[in-house]
């Protein structure tokens, strides 16, 4: 009798399948499951990363020189910070190209709270510029408003008016004739002077300047007529009576010139621009850090940095980021109605 095994054979190449099949499919279970472990844990590791934040030094940019108001506020909130988290906030200074070179940094580097920028309203602001390297909107987090900067109406001290009414009735009856300094085309000391303009129906000439400290010494030395400073770069000048105020460029008055009256009390009620110094992060930056800056610094200007700072002039602000945000969203409009007024085309 004759045993016929080829009937055997389909089957043991069915199990021999059978068995790759469910070795592929383990493997394949082996790998999903390693990757969301890896997952899991890279997860675990980002959430107590943000939980302890900071573990390693922190760095806030300024995209201007030292030695400005913008860096002056910058060291007093990162001295303010590592004795609040326990972890050096050190200051970066990376002047050029109107604050852009900061800005950019800032932008594209990694959103976990290890770098922040420390940045005037100006350098948010795109309109006084054809294109940026950045969205001034969606590239950032703002994180907090630090102070308010009153702007303050200054002139040479060989100036015939004394008050901003005598001021305006020299300049409707000599267009063109008065000048004044700005750090600028686009600077708040120029769009300042355009509103200025607008308000009153008057024609002066803007001189521009590489920066407000040039443009403050040219008004000491008369060289031009009358500049709207920011109060911390004209302070100094105004205490040793090297030049005079007319008013101040804010809805009340500041408490470091208590006897230099608002331009609305001089009857122009939309002659307010106070601009502002905040801290701010690359969009993306977990929002429990910046939380947590947001909160050391807002304690610290509820103590003692307000009183650092109202002594140089500044106004100590704070504020939730939602707060400081619609505070950008609503200066940006006004600046790029001021751009367009000044005729300026964006470089």
């Amino acid at each position: 009798m004759q045993l016929n095994f080829l009937s055997v054979t389909p089957h043991s190449q069915h199990f021999a399948g059978f068995d790759r099949r469910t070795e592929t499919n383990m493997k394949r279970r082996s790998f999903v499951k390693g990757l969301l472990a890896s997952l899991i844990l890279a997860l675990s590791a980002a959430a107590w990363a943000q939980q302890s934040y900071p573990v390693r030094p922190v760095r806030i940019i300024v995209a201007l020189p030292a030695g400005g108001s913008v860096d002056q506020v910058a060291r007093l909130v990162a001295q303010k910070l590592t004795e609040g988290l326990g972890q050096t906030f050190l200051v970066d200074n990376r002047p050029g190209a109107s604050g852009i070179i900061g800005m950019e940094i800032t932008a594209k580097a990694a959103p976990d709270g290890y770098t922040l920028i420390m940045s005037p309203a100006s350098h948010l602001y795109p309109s006084t510029f054809a294109k940026l390297p950045y969205d001034p909107v969606r590239d950032f987090a703002p994180v907090i408003n630090v102070v308010n900067v009153a702007r303050v109406l200054v002139v040479h001290l060989s100036a015939n008016y004394r008050t901003v009414r005598e001021l305006i009735a020299y300049a409707k009856a000599n267009p063109g004739k008065l000048s004044y300094g700005t750090g600028g085309d686009g600077s708040p000391h120029h769009l300042s002077g355009v509103m200025f303009g607008s308000a009153t129906d008057t024609k002066m000439v803007q001189v521009p300047y590489k920066g407000g400290a040039p443009a403050m010494t040219d008004l000491v030395g008369g060289r031009v007529d009358l500049m709207f400073a920011a109060v911390p770069e004209a302070l100094p000048h105004l205490k040793g009576g090297r030049i005079r105020a007319l008013g101040v460029m804010s809805a009340k008055r500041t408490p470091v010139l208590p006897d230099v009256p608002t331009l609305q009390e001089a009857g122009h009620s939309d002659l307010v621009l106070d601009t502002w110094i905040g801290l701010v992060a690359p969009a993306g930056t977990p929002r429990n850090i910046i939380t947590r800056i947001n909160g050391v610094v807002q304690k610290a200007i509820s103590g003692d940095l307000r009183e650092r700072f109202a002594g140089v002039g500044l106004d100590g602000t704070g504020g939730t980021p939602e707060q400081f945000a619609a505070t950008i969203r609503n200066d940006m409009a006004l600046y790029a109605k001021l751009v367009k007024e000044s005729g300026m085309t964006p470089q």
